[in-house]
């Protein structure tokens, strides 16, 4: 039994490292390719027809913003056209449709297109809305942005190669300075915006449209067999149905567009849930045709690595899980020090990790250094999310479908208890449950390696302490407090 726990233990590390070698293949790549400057032609005297979508469910708090911004983007207004694709069951639908009103009568081709069934989330509020647009292409923002008034015309000039099925552009965030924890989300998404998606583009793999903050030829859509909504990553799975057609995608990492971040932990969770279900869900469905595909070795590899990087975080808990029992086998077998000693790898992971948000951080901010301090926060709250997200990845596995839930959105300092009212969630879930347990099997964990002077093993117990015991009293108290609330209502 001993053995069998070594080996699983042994590895769950090489998985991790694995993936950590393959973030420093990655800045390989960005310092091999930074020096690719994607030029960008003249703005032709002839604009095309654009079509802005706004994929949109309850999103009161920022219904008038994006319709606003959307509206605020320089653009010839009789060759724009608006879509407010609402699928809303709230009052939020009353106030799109005034606001829409509002802008119509100042004359913008501006469309509220209500639906009520829902019927393929938002994968299928962009199919319906994209049957009826007029623009040869289509821009979509999600209801948290807040696009830039040029964004079309520093966008659109790419089309004119008639290869370019999608324009990326890079997100900024809103909120970055909210707190801890949507200063963390910055810097993951900033080394995900900087280096991955960079790399991929100029280095000939594929990559995928964020779902937001793009704009996309229709033809390529319409090419590609349309949105479709059998996984919870419409855009990962239309992006890749692309270019195996054969459509050349772009990123633009100097064209931004600020959006919010989740300001509180479940809300994070309910998004990386998402994110990381319909990611395997996508790997499932298209690693097939990615292997029948005529395409290099290489970039088929980097797709494999793309698709499946989620399934760190079971081997992320099982680590965690057997570290403890790795450190009593340690004190009372002889001979497995070697075994023990493999516990190096998960250092190497970490390091190789730490230099991959490094270049993150450096390629895009002045003061990178002082955003790195909060590289140690990042890593104890991606262990702490593995829980939660490796439920994610078995429902992925097994089949089991769930609903599109959407982040929830506060706004500009929209009125607190309002948005409880509106995005409660009072559940305590076995989730939430499991993660606390957790943060308490690692306390007996440091005590163990205290009294067994196994000091090498207590800095990744504390990791995994301070990530699980973050995630889950974070997520209680955010329960919790939701609760009273409700009842002080009442």
């Amino acid at each position: 039994m001993e053995k069998i726990i070594l080996i699983i233990y042994f590895l769950s590390l090489c998985v991790l490292f694995g993936f950590g070698i393959h973030g420093l293949i990655l800045v390989y790549f960005y310092n091999k390719t930074k020096k690719n400057i994607i030029k960008k032609p003249p703005l032709q005297k002839d604009l095309p027809i654009v079509t802005i979508q706004l994929p949109m469910y309850n999103e009161y708090f920022v219904v008038e913003r994006i319709i606003g911004a959307a509206c605020g983007i320089k653009y010839p207004i009789d060759k724009l056209e608006i879509q407010v694709l609402d699928d809303s069951t709230d009052d939020s639908y009353d106030l799109a449709k005034k606001t829409v009103e509002r802008y119509k009568k100042q004359g913008y081709n501006i469309k509220h297109i209500h639906r009520v069934d829902r019927s393929g989330y938002k994968a299928g509020a962009l199919k319906a809305g994209l049957e009826v647009a007029e623009g040869e292409f289509v821009a979509i923002f999600d209801a948290d942005f807040v696009p830039d008034e040029n964004f079309l015309l520093d966008t659109i000039p790419y089309f004119q190669d008639p290869k370019v099925g999608l324009v990326q552009t890079r997100w900024e965030h809103l909120n970055e300075d909210f707190s801890m924890l949507t200063k963390a989300q910055a810097l993951a998404l900033d080394a995900h915006f900087c280096i991955e998606q960079q790399v991929r583009c100029k280095a000939g793999f594929f990559f995928s449209f964020n779902g937001t903050a793009g704009i996309w030829r229709k033809a390529t859509i319409f090419d590609a067999g349309n949105w479709q909504a059998d996984t919870l990553t419409e855009d990962l799975d239309l992006s890749y149905r692309s270019q195996l057609k054969g459509w050349k995608f772009l990123y633009l990492n100097d064209i931004t567009s600020p959006a919010e971040l989740p300001e509180d932990i479940n809300s994070l969770k309910i998004q990386q849930f998402r994110w990381t279900k319909g990611a395997v869900e996508t790997a499932i469905k298209l690693i097939p045709k990615v292997v029948k595909a005529k395409l290099p070795f290489k970039v088929k590899l980097e797709c494999y690595a793309h698709l499946t990087s989620n399934i760190v975080f079971p081997f992320i808990l099982l680590t965690a899980l057997l570290n403890v029992p790795v450190v009593l086998i340690k004190n009372s077998i002889d001979g497995v020090d070697t075994f023990y000693n493999a516990m190096s790898i998960f250092v190497f992971a970490t390091i190789a990790t730490f230099i991959f948000y490094l270049h993150g951080q450096r390629a895009i901010h002045l003061d990178w250094r002082r955003r790195l301090l909060m590289f140690p926060v990042f890593m104890a709250g991606s262990m702490g999310m593995a829980v939660n997200n490796t439920k994610a990845i078995f429902e992925a596995i097994i089949g089991k479908k769930t609903a599109f839930i959407r982040t929830p959105k506060t706004g500009d300092a929209q009125d607190s208890s309002l948005q409880r009212k509106k995005y409660k969630n009072h559940k305590i879930s076995g989730i939430v449950i499991i993660e606390i347990l957790l943060a308490l099997y690692f306390v007996a964990g440091i005590i163990l390696s205290i009294y067994y002077s196994e000091l090498a093993a207590i800095p990744f117990q504390l990791m995994f302490l301070l990530g699980f015991g973050a995630i889950g009293f974070l997520s209680l108290r955010h329960a919790i407090l939701t609760v009273k609330k409700q009842r002080v209502r009442i």
